[in-house]
């Protein structure tokens, strides 16, 4: 059972397919290689490509707990990697999210699929700020996770081919709402849509429709889409 805050787990169920969805772009683009970082400079270079990035936090692998970079005595709030990410903190205390305002986050409880909790901390992190997506940079000991806020990096496009797997493994991460996730993923890419009964129907750029639909508890069951247009 999540020890995540109902806020928290609203928000990311929210965020989740936008998120994956970006993070599989930037993968795309940026190479994983070897990899430097300079977070003075808020630059991290990775298979010869450069990018601007601001540190979200650090997960610390033997305590399992999220550190805020606000948070982290190294760096604090006037680091230069570390001033872009306040929002995040800010919007915490709007919405009353303690993931966002406290400084070290126990995750030691979490069991869920992902690999560990600090990837849905930087999911929901990264998520709140938009941009590039988040980059998951190793040390021994645990990983940084820094934001990419480049224009360089391109942002994901609309394509309803991979809808259901994204819908389907974000829930698995994020299963709060799964009409939720799938509404905020049609919005972000501004695809209209209309929610009725146990279905999503949605209309898709240039022509065609799709529907998701769900069971009697509102989980994600199935997508099934006509990609060109009814009257062709």
């Amino acid at each position: 059972m999540s020890e995540f805050s109902p806020a928290f787990e609203r928000l990311g169920a929210a965020l989740a397919a936008v998120v994956l969805q970006q993070q599989e772009t930037l993968a795309e683009f940026l190479p994983r290689e070897d990899w430097s970082a300079d977070l003075t400079s808020r630059t991290y270079t990775s298979g010869g490509v450069t990018v601007r990035v601001s540190l979200l936090g650090s997960y610390a692998a033997r305590e399992r707990t999220w550190l805020w970079g606000w948070a982290n005595p190294q760096f604090g709030d006037d680091h230069p990697a570390v001033l872009p990410t306040l929002g995040i903190r800010d919007l915490g205390e709007r919405l009353d999210i303690p993931e966002f305002t406290t400084p070290e986050v126990d995750l030691s409880w979490y069991e869920g699929p992902a690999g560990h909790g600090g990837e849905l901390m930087a999911m929901a992190a990264g998520g709140t700020l938009g941009g590039g997506g988040y980059i998951g940079a190793g040390y021994d000991g645990g990983s940084a996770y820094l934001h990419v806020d480049d224009p360089q990096a391109p942002p994901a496009v609309w394509d309803p081919i991979p809808v259901p797997r994204l819908l389907v493994n974000a829930v698995s991460l994020f299963p709060h709402d799964h009409r939720l996730t799938l509404a905020r993923l049609l919005s972000h890419h501004r695809v209209p849509y209309r929610e009725t009964g146990g279905r999503t129907e949605v209309h898709l750029p240039g022509g065609g429709r799709a529907r998701a639909v769900y069971d009697g508890l509102g989980r994600f069951i199935d997508w099934h889409a006509e990609l060109t247009p009814a009257n062709v």
